[in-house]
């Protein structure tokens, strides 16, 4: 199944490399000796490109891997091989503990085989897999990437910030997301691993589209903070900068799995706002740090405005992120 979206574009240097990497070669044969490649046009299809009785050596994250039983009683191996173009299952029907020995669900893995049509859908049958070692691929092979250009997100992302009139809120959000250490990665993370914009260059595209939906909003409602607001929009995801890694797969770094974006987020936006007034700071980073909501009840009886949220600012930026969320979401996933 092939990701609707348009051509990859380079996010923050991610762009997968082309050509073979160091020790890319093919795919040794089951008998020992090697095979042939095939034409160096069409050696390394991408999932999207796969036709039936297609033959193909290529690159894929494995996302899944197991061992099952056939009704003849003999074992194989039932995969998913992704890239970001798409995703298509594998199977392996020979020497199956011989090749499952060598890697594992979430490696990137070299394989060779042939595309067939099983029962309507497209399947690969698998006669080689082997685990591509750290250093050997970049993780934007088989992540998926942003659908808008990078370079009109980073437009996008520009002028928003210029919406930020307060000089020294526009100081903070400068130096956290143009000319901070997280500058380069805030325009690779991704928003989510599984969910909405899970892809690489997904957050800035979030963030985009928050930020636009808070400057159509404040001049429906004059009375919002419109400085704040802004600012908390740009500002609300930039923990996910320090909450993922990067392989075969999208995953966790133990400061993420452990503090969550929230925190994190907290913590960076902190380190750049010693020259606001208290109170403005204060603000700021409630409306970040509330911007998933709050559990009414464990609020129950304080003095915090609407569902817990302390100022019509968060309450906004927290419609605004589960709008474009949910919505992003039902486009994507139905």
């Amino acid at each position: 199944m092939a990701y609707a979206s348009e051509p990859a574009c380079n996010i923050g240097g991610m762009e997968a490399a082309s050509g073979h990497q160091n020790g890319d070669q093919p795919l040794a044969s089951q008998s020992g000796a090697s095979r042939p490649m095939l034409d160096a046009k069409n050696n390394r299809p991408s999932v999207a490109e796969l036709r039936p009785g297609q033959r193909f050596e290529g690159r894929f994250a494995c996302v899944r891997k197991d061992r099952l039983t056939a009704r003849n009683g003999s074992p194989y191996l039932a995969l998913e091989l992704r890239d970001r173009t798409g995703a298509i299952p594998a199977r392996v029907f020979r020497e199956v503990d011989r090749v499952a020995s060598r890697f594992e669900s979430g490696d990137a893995v070299r394989v060779r085989g042939r595309a067939e049509r099983f029962r309507g859908d497209l399947h690969a049958e698998l006669e080689d897999v082997r685990r591509l070692e750290a250093g050997d691929y970049e993780a934007s092979e088989f992540l998926p990437v942003a659908y808008r250009s990078v370079g009109e997100l980073e437009g996008f992302l520009e002028h928003l910030a210029r919406e930020v009139h307060d000089p020294r809120l526009g100081v903070v959000v400068e130096k956290v997301l143009f000319r901070d250490a997280v500058a380069r990665e805030f325009r690779r993370a991704p928003c989510t691993r599984a969910g909405h914009h899970a892809y690489l260059g997904g957050l800035l595209e979030h963030t985009v589209s928050v930020g636009t939906l808070a400057l159509e909003l404040c001049p429906l409602h004059p009375r919002l903070d419109s400085d704040l607001l802004m600012a908390a929009a740009l500002l609300h995801d930039v923990g996910k900068v320090r909450e993922f890694t990067y392989g075969a797969e999208f995953g966790l770094t133990e400061e993420g799995r452990m503090l969550g974006h929230l925190a994190i987020g907290a913590e960076i936006i902190g380190g750049t706002a010693g020259g606001l007034p208290e109170e403005r700071r204060v603000a700021l980073l409630h409306c970040v740090l509330s911007h998933h909501g709050t559990d009414p009840g464990r609020l129950a009886g304080s003095s915090q405005g609407s569902r817990g949220l302390g100022s019509p600012e968060a309450l906004a930026l927290h419609r605004l992120n589960a709008l474009d969320a949910s919505v992003k979401g039902a486009l994507e996933h139905g």
